[in-house]
């Protein structure tokens, strides 16, 4: 019987292990806007394994009521629901403009309006992308998925 239980656990883990894709090597970008410029247009066309190249180890991501997403893995999980098409709980379709942009050092602040046919209306909101040596270290969002008013 316990080796039937560590047969099944093995087969487990395989399984979810098979389910998460392997991260990407990290790729730097020249400027902090080449890196957001990055991070948007893979976001806007759901691509995970470019989204994930440009995060560091270290990575810190801080969304709206005190929740932080701490480490490229966690990060690669969050972006792996998101990148899913909407009939799959994720957000995939949903294209985000900047409206307007301030750049601080290596901090490119960015408020945005994202809109896709399955919204009701636009959505607006803002990000603090914070760069270090051509990739993204951290992000502040105000983004809140709850919050989209759907068709």
């Amino acid at each position: 019987m316990t080796r039937s239980i560590a047969v099944f656990s093995l087969l487990l883990s395989a399984t979810v292990a098979a389910q998460t894709p392997a991260l990407p090597p990290m790729q730097t970008r020249a400027t902090p806007q080449a890196v957001v410029d990055e991070h948007v247009d893979a976001l806007n066309k759901c691509d995970w394994k470019r989204l994930m190249a440009q995060y560091p180890a270290d990575v810190e991501i801080l969304l709206p009521a005190g929740q932080v997403v701490k480490g490229r893995a966690a990060v690669g999980e969050m972006f792996q629901t998101f990148v899913k098409a909407p009939n799959d709980g994720g957000l995939c379709g949903l294209t985000f403009k900047a409206e307007h942009v301030f750049t601080v050092g290596n901090t490119v602040n960015v408020q945005w309006v994202a809109t896709a046919p399955f919204l009701a209306e636009p959505y607006k909101g803002a990000d603090a992308y914070v760069t270090r040596g051509g990739l993204m270290a951290a992000q502040v969002t105000t983004f809140d998925g709850a919050a989209l008013k759907r068709k």
